[in-house]
Protein backbone atom coordinates (compact mmCIF):
# COMPACT_ATOMS: atom_id res chain seq x y z
CA UNK A 1 0.00 0.00 0.00
CA UNK A 2 0.68 3.85 -0.75
CA UNK A 3 2.71 5.12 2.65
CA UNK A 4 4.63 8.15 1.89
CA UNK A 5 7.44 8.92 4.24
CA UNK A 6 6.88 12.79 4.73
CA UNK A 7 9.79 14.77 5.52
CA UNK A 8 9.47 16.88 9.29
CA UNK A 9 7.83 19.98 7.27
CA UNK A 10 5.45 17.50 5.59
CA UNK A 11 6.57 16.88 2.14
CA UNK A 12 7.97 14.41 -0.61
CA UNK A 13 10.01 15.15 -3.27
CA UNK A 14 8.64 14.29 -6.76
CA UNK A 15 11.25 13.96 -9.47
CA UNK A 16 9.49 14.87 -12.86
CA UNK A 17 10.37 13.60 -16.44
CA UNK A 18 8.86 13.29 -19.64
CA UNK A 19 7.53 9.82 -20.49
CA UNK A 20 8.47 10.12 -24.27
CA UNK A 21 12.29 11.02 -24.06
CA UNK A 22 12.85 11.00 -20.54
CA UNK A 23 14.22 14.01 -19.93
CA UNK A 24 14.57 15.41 -16.37
CA UNK A 25 11.98 18.34 -16.56
CA UNK A 26 12.22 19.92 -13.30
CA UNK A 27 12.35 18.73 -9.24
CA UNK A 28 9.32 20.03 -6.95
CA UNK A 29 7.68 18.76 -3.54
CA UNK A 30 4.48 17.37 -2.61
CA UNK A 31 2.58 17.83 0.59
CA UNK A 32 -0.38 14.95 1.06
CA UNK A 33 -3.19 17.32 -0.58
CA UNK A 34 -0.87 17.62 -3.42
CA UNK A 35 -0.70 13.94 -4.09
CA UNK A 36 -3.98 13.26 -3.62
CA UNK A 37 -5.08 15.75 -6.14
CA UNK A 38 -2.12 14.95 -8.60
CA UNK A 39 -3.80 10.69 -8.46
CA UNK A 40 -7.31 12.17 -8.82
CA UNK A 41 -7.17 14.30 -11.74
CA UNK A 42 -4.12 13.11 -13.67
CA UNK A 43 -2.83 16.61 -13.52
CA UNK A 44 0.71 17.38 -11.67
CA UNK A 45 0.21 19.95 -8.16
CA UNK A 46 3.17 20.71 -5.77
CA UNK A 47 3.20 22.03 -2.62
CA UNK A 48 5.41 25.65 -3.02
CA UNK A 49 7.48 26.45 -0.48
CA UNK A 50 8.51 29.52 -1.66
CA UNK A 51 4.98 31.29 -1.79
CA UNK A 52 3.46 28.68 1.06
CA UNK A 53 0.84 27.29 -0.69
CA UNK A 54 -0.81 24.14 -3.43
CA UNK A 55 -0.29 25.01 -6.90
CA UNK A 56 -0.87 23.17 -10.44
CA UNK A 57 1.52 23.10 -12.19
CA UNK A 58 0.51 25.09 -15.38
CA UNK A 59 -1.92 27.03 -13.36
CA UNK A 60 -1.33 30.28 -14.70
CA UNK A 61 0.73 29.66 -18.13
CA UNK A 62 -0.84 26.64 -19.29
CA UNK A 63 2.02 24.48 -19.24
CA UNK A 64 -0.03 21.88 -17.34
CA UNK A 65 1.93 18.17 -16.91
CA UNK A 66 -0.55 15.32 -17.70
CA UNK A 67 0.41 12.41 -15.42
CA UNK A 68 1.19 9.21 -17.29
CA UNK A 69 3.06 6.79 -14.45
CA UNK A 70 3.32 7.71 -10.89
CA UNK A 71 6.33 5.93 -9.19
CA UNK A 72 7.31 6.05 -5.40
CA UNK A 73 10.81 4.39 -4.18
CA UNK A 74 11.50 1.35 -2.06
CA UNK A 75 11.64 4.19 0.91
CA UNK A 76 8.64 5.39 0.10
CA UNK A 77 10.32 9.00 0.26
CA UNK A 78 10.58 9.96 -3.69
CA UNK A 79 7.96 10.14 -5.96
CA UNK A 80 8.90 9.92 -9.77
CA UNK A 81 6.31 10.99 -11.85
CA UNK A 82 6.33 10.61 -15.71
CA UNK A 83 4.40 13.07 -17.57
CA UNK A 84 3.41 14.35 -21.27
CA UNK A 85 4.30 18.16 -20.92
CA UNK A 86 2.11 20.84 -22.46
CA UNK A 87 4.44 22.85 -22.82
CA UNK A 88 7.84 23.80 -21.30
CA UNK A 89 8.27 22.85 -17.77
CA UNK A 90 10.49 25.52 -16.46
CA UNK A 91 9.00 29.22 -15.58
CA UNK A 92 12.09 30.67 -17.45
CA UNK A 93 10.36 29.00 -20.52
CA UNK A 94 13.16 26.69 -21.05
CA UNK A 95 12.13 22.92 -21.77
CA UNK A 96 13.25 21.65 -18.55
CA UNK A 97 14.74 23.33 -15.45
CA UNK A 98 17.92 21.79 -15.93
CA UNK A 99 19.26 23.83 -18.59
CA UNK A 100 21.98 25.35 -17.59
CA UNK A 101 25.15 23.77 -17.30
CA UNK A 102 28.27 23.52 -14.77
CA UNK A 103 31.77 24.37 -16.14
CA UNK A 104 34.82 22.91 -14.27
CA UNK A 105 35.67 26.32 -13.28
CA UNK A 106 32.21 26.64 -11.38
CA UNK A 107 30.61 28.92 -13.87
CA UNK A 108 27.19 28.35 -15.28
CA UNK A 109 26.17 28.72 -18.94
CA UNK A 110 24.23 31.22 -19.52
CA UNK A 111 22.08 30.09 -22.49
CA UNK A 112 19.23 27.04 -22.46
CA UNK A 113 20.93 24.23 -24.52
CA UNK A 114 19.40 23.64 -28.01
CA UNK A 115 16.14 22.02 -28.06
CA UNK A 116 15.17 24.29 -25.53
CA UNK A 117 12.09 26.82 -25.36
Amino acid sequence: MLDPKWDANGLITGVVTDTASGELLMVAHLNAEALKLTLETGEAHFWSRSRGRLWKKGETSGNVLRVVEARIDCDQDALWLKVEPAGPACHTGARSCFYRRIKSDGSLSPEPPSGSA
